[in-house]
């Protein structure tokens, strides 16, 4: 009840509207009754301002039952929020930085910003993120499978340094995400040496593909390579090719 009461007291006192505030403390209130908290998010939905796009951002921060209810919910707050159109651009990218799932949020930015500023929203969220160990990598492996769908000449060098990540889904997507850009070419030497100390069989066999794909030069001692190739690839020369 506290935290309803402040979210409350935040949009009263930000708005000096009680409507707002009263709809504001509906939506973000899971224990509401479903038809009151729907015709919240219907209200705010009306309001097309970021005080209410904040609000109709709180209803993605928790889930309900049974889970048709949930998702029509959360359909009904997104597009409250996508009429808002620029006004929502903000409080949707903090909410972006802020939340621990980004799938909402980016649905919402890809509607409301170019792939470009999209891009640039995505890389700002990874410079925050590190390589090394952490118990839940979810929210960056997440960031880069995100990037993977996108091409800009930024993504390879942004993504290229979660080859050194501790998890191996990280670097997993990385190289996946790597691979689908079209300056790829430039990270092929890390992808190789990555290659050459990487435990994992996905990651390895991204790579080599990549390498028989593009046609890529093993170097001066391509027979490094030789105990690492995977079933369904063999070396000819310098270059890797698929059986």
């Amino acid at each position: 009840m506290d935290v309803i009461m402040g979210l409350f007291d935040f949009f009263g006192r930000k708005s000096g509207n009680g409507g707002l505030a009263k709809h504001a403390a509906r939506a973000g209130n899971k224990r509401a009754q479903n038809p009151d908290r729907w015709q919240s998010l219907r209200a705010l939905g009306e309001m097309k301002t970021p005080e209410a796009v904040e609000a109709l951002l709180q209803r993605f921060t928790f889930r309900i039952d049974p889970s048709i209810t949930d998702q029509e919910e959360k359909d009904l707050a997104m597009d409250g929020i996508l009429r808002a159109g620029e006004a929502a651009i903000e409080p949707v990218r903090a909410f972006l930085r802020a939340n621990e799932s980004i799938a909402w949020p980016v649905k919402m930015l890809q509607e409301l910003v170019s792939p470009e500023e999209l891009v640039g929203d995505l890389l700002g969220l990874l410079e925050t993120m590190g390589t090394e160990y952490e118990r839940d990598p979810q929210r960056k492996v997440d960031t880069i499978m995100q990037l993977e769908e996108l091409r800009d000449p930024r993504i390879v060098p942004a993504v290229a340094r979660f080859f050194d990540d501790a998890n191996e889904s990280a670097r997993f997507h990385a190289v996946q995400t790597v691979v689908a850009q079209d300056e790829a070419d430039d990270a092929k030497e890390a992808m190789l040496a990555l290659c050459a100390r990487e435990e994992s069989v996905r990651v390895r066999v991204r790579i080599f593909d990549a390498a028989a794909t593009r046609e890529w030069s093993l170097g001066d001692d391509p027979s490094r390579f030789d105990s690492l190739l995977p079933p369904g690839f063999k070396r000819e020369g310098e270059k890797i090719v698929k059986k």
